[in-house]
């Protein structure tokens, strides 16, 4: 059974989704304040927190970042009103996995849970993949430049693992997201360029620490990904 917390000011709507969630299986809790939600998570237990943005104590997004450091493998799914894509954005910056706007269905809630809390397969068809001098061992998810340790997100690992599983092959945005999401997602797809360019970033950054060349994930526009090893761009 799967731990979640629902972080939602509005009492119809959190008691409305933590009865739903209850009904379909999962062990559900209801957080009426951010404050509440960071002392209600659990990093061992708790699988996925859905958040709301327009919390009356604490901003969204800084509840994100908090849940976010205690809990490093748990998965946040935002939940707003807010359409904007900046607001999307920085969401998902701040450590949030995915996001659904309000009002959304029942059904494409469940849907995105069950594409989070399962394990992708193009994952789990390999247990050790090596790209020039990353190094990835799947079975500990445990990822190193040159020896140097990369921290990675759950689906920032998962999405490095699909890219590196062929390198220097474009893979498409669609292949993506149905091998690191779910295969029957149909949400927006503006989380994997944020998992991407975050991907990036720790890579790059890890790269500079460590005084060792970086793999570039080259972005096809119109297409899709593509990792290659240093001096290959």
């Amino acid at each position: 059974m799967s731990d979640v917390i629902i972080v939602e000011d509005d009492p119809l709507i959190g008691e409305s989704l933590r009865d739903s969630l209850r009904g379909q299986g999962y062990a559900a809790t209801w957080c009426a304040t951010g404050g509440d939600a960071v002392r209600t998570l659990d990093p061992d237990r708790t699988d996925l927190v859905l958040v709301d943005l327009g919390l009356p104590d604490i901003d969204g997004v800084e509840v994100i970042r908090r849940l976010r450091r205690a809990a490093p493998g748990t998965v946040i799914v935002v939940l707003t009103a807010r359409r904007a894509e900046i607001d999307v954005v920085v969401a998902l910056d701040a450590g949030a996995d995915d996001y659904l706007t309000k009002p959304f269905r029942l059904a494409e809630l469940l849907a995105r849970l069950r594409a989070h809390l399962r394990r992708p397969a193009a994952v789990s068809i390999v247990s050790h993949v090596v790209v020039g001098n990353l190094d990835i061992d799947v079975s500990a998810r445990r990822v190193t430049l040159s020896g140097t340790a990369v921290s990675l997100r759950p689906k920032e690992f998962d999405l490095l693992v699909r890219l590196a599983a062929a390198p220097g092959v474009a893979v498409k945005r669609e292949t993506l997201m149905s091998d690191v999401w779910d295969e029957n997602w149909f949400g927006p797809t503006k989380t994997l360029d944020v998992h991407v360019a975050a991907l990036r970033r720790r890579l790059v950054e890890t790269a500079r620490a460590a005084g060792c060349p970086c793999p570039a994930i080259t972005t096809l526009r119109g297409h899709g990904y593509r990792l290659e090893e240093p001096g290959e761009s």
